[in-house]
């Protein structure tokens, strides 16, 4: 859960950038006054820029990066628990999007922020990032997030993070599954993975995405709804309340001993 929401929201420019060269198409979440928090704006701009990047011919992956110290801190607390159906639907349109998408972490990533990261086919983080699921410690529990992610992180590891909110480094979150690549340079450890994308032909690519997300998009079709129903429920309950309330002033919610 982003922990600035006390900050004031920018009102002018676009909180996602795009620019393509080469056959990338990058596209930078610049919101770090919220710690690229997923605004209902934020998610709205992402999924344009996720759909002009479909569009074009030209483009052979989107490379997904950030402003700032944080790659992605979760929902906005400002706008409460913001819609589970559209994050799902977000997360479900990198899922399927035609061509493969990288993401670059240079900073933290939370709550939320990692099934942004899980969605990606391929990911590279630096010594400066660092993971955590932080909903059980507001009073909630990672539902939507849960479809990109538990088909593909170690199963032991999940319990324990899930569970106990703890903070991990990169190279923790390459052991378990959660990126791909971790490493002190993560542009060096981009350059042959873009450079093997670009080679790619786009009917080659996009069905050989569809055969390695074929089981994520099966347990989107299987749970969306549900895992949605959940997280709305969850977040519009007393528990969740006092955890956010708590959250936001800085203390611990009345269920710590």
């Amino acid at each position: 859960m982003t922990e600035t929401a006390g900050q004031p929201q920018r009102d002018t420019g676009p909180l996602v950038r795009g620019s393509c060269e080469q056959g990338i198409t990058t596209l930078t979440l610049d919101s770090p006054h919220n710690r690229n928090a997923l605004s209902a704006r934020l998610v709205g701009e992402l999924h344009a820029g996720l759909a002009r990047a479909a569009a074009d011919a030209e483009t052979r992956a989107v490379l997904l990066t950030h402003t700032g110290n944080t790659f992605c801190a979760g929902a906005d607390l400002r706008e409460g628990s913001g819609s589970p159906a559209d994050l799902a639907a977000l997360l479900r349109t990198i899922v399927e999007l035609p061509v493969p998408v990288v993401a670059r972490v240079g900073g933290h990533v939370r709550a939320g922020g990692t099934g942004l990261l899980g969605a990606c086919d391929i990911s590279v983080a630096g010594p400066g990032a660092s993971f955590a699921f932080t909903e059980a410690r507001i009073g909630v529990a990672p539902a939507v997030i849960s479809m990109p992610l538990l088909p593909r992180l170690d199963a032991r590891a999940a319990a324990r993070y899930y569970l106990t909110g703890e903070r991990f480094d990169a190279a923790e979150a390459a052991r378990i599954g959660l990126v791909t690549l971790a490493g002190e340079d993560p542009d060096e450890l981009l350059v042959p993975v873009l450079d093997g994308l670009r080679r790619g032909s786009p009917q080659g690519l996009a069905e050989s995405k569809r055969l390695v997300t074929a089981e994520v998009l099966r347990v989107f079709d299987r749970d969306t709804d549900s895992l949605a129903e959940l997280s709305a429920r969850l977040f519009a309950s007393e528990e969740a309340r006092e955890g956010m309330t708590a959250f936001l002033e800085r203390r611990e919610p009345s269920w710590v001993p």
